[in-house]
């Protein structure tokens, strides 16, 4: 919402004649323009140079703003919640088209505001991270501690990225010892039909490119379908196995079903499991590296784009962990 804002009072501020509740050319008429235009080739850049706290993508694409070839009026049906916020934004361009504000200030306010808002988290984060700190103590975490710990975090509201940063996270401790490691992760929100990307996850072994392990995490319970999009993906290419991991049980029927494709494949090994399962083996097969472990998945977890991990979600951790650390301090006395 607060790139719409953004961009038209941007187009607005750029060239006055504009009707700043036309962001569509679709519209025609002398007065109307792309908004879209000026929210990708404009602020995106802006906004990543500057870490404005708001979403990485344009707002043009969104499903409230994607199919609208009409103006921007008060009474244009925006399919959004909470409906109160869209209409704000709607009002505060009409306020410009009208004279009430200029779209310089409100271009101006709008961005004092996300720098302020982004000060107010960094702030907030570094309070915690110091809080953390200073709950430590001298026994680390047990392996399961960090699993009851994860699994915890894994039941709040918007975690759809978190299985995904809980494997990557044991590639990056452990990459270097077993010979593999894993590709740049794309965004949250990314396709693969746009990326071209086998699944959430990829890895290459030693130094190669090619990608021989898949990763797909899915927050639902897998199905005979989902394999078979997978197949789609990975039948032409010379990948070793193809993993499935979920946050919901795992039927029989798919797990059997899975894993008679191996020779159908010609040798690719295709598995669905738990994400709690495959963290707690992985802890405790590579034990000495616990530590390693929760660090590597806090960075990962604190370095997301709040599009996919919200901040209350990265201060719930931030809130659970020294609990956890503190009970551990205290079950060592």
């Amino acid at each position: 919402m607060v790139r719409l804002v953004l961009a038209c009072s941007l187009a607005k501020a750029f060239d006055s004649t504009r009707d700043i509740g036309k962001p569509y050319t679709e519209i025609g008429g002398v007065d109307s323009y792309s908004g879209r235009t000026y929210d990708e080739r404009y602020l995106s850049p802006f906004i990543a140079l500057h870490s404005l706290p708001c979403n990485p993508t344009t707002a043009f694409l969104t499903p409230a703003f994607r199919n609208i070839s009409e103006p921007l009026t008060l009474q244009t049906n925006l399919v959004g919640r909470p409906p109160a916020l869209y209409q704000a934004a709607i009002q505060l361009l009409v306020d410009v088209q009208q004279g009430a504000v200029s779209a310089e200030d409100l271009l101006a306010e709008t961005v004092r505001r996300l720098l302020v808002i982004k000060e107010e988290k960094a702030r907030n984060m570094a309070t915690m991270l110091a809080n953390l700190q200073a709950t430590k103590g001298v026994i680390p975490l047990s392996a399961e501690a960090i699993v009851a710990l994860v699994e915890q975090h894994l039941q709040m509201k918007g975690t759809s990225r978190l299985p995904v940063l809980i494997v990557a996270a044991a590639y990056r401790v452990a990459g270097q010892r077993i010979g593999e490691s894993i590709r740049p992760l794309y965004e949250h929100n990314a396709a693969d039909k746009q990326t071209g990307a086998i699944g959430d996850i990829e890895v290459t072994l030693g130094t190669s490119e090619e990608v021989v392990t898949g990763y797909e995490m899915k927050m639902k319970e897998v199905t005979h379908g989902d394999i078979d999009i997978a197949l789609t993906k990975i039948v032409e290419k010379k990948i070793h196995n193809y993993i499935f991991i979920t946050t919901e049980a795992i039927d029989n029927k798919v797990k059997e079903y899975a894993a008679s494709l191996y020779e159908k494949t010609g040798g690719i090994e295709i598995v669905v499991l738990d994400c709690i399962g495959f963290l707690r083996h992985f802890l405790h097969l590579f034990h000495r590296l616990r530590s390693e472990y929760i660090e590597a998945y806090q960075k990962l977890l604190l370095y997301e784009p709040d599009s996919a991990v919200s901040q209350p979600v990265k201060e719930a951790w931030l809130a659970l962990r020294p609990a956890s650390e503190s009970a551990a301090h205290l079950g060592g006395l």
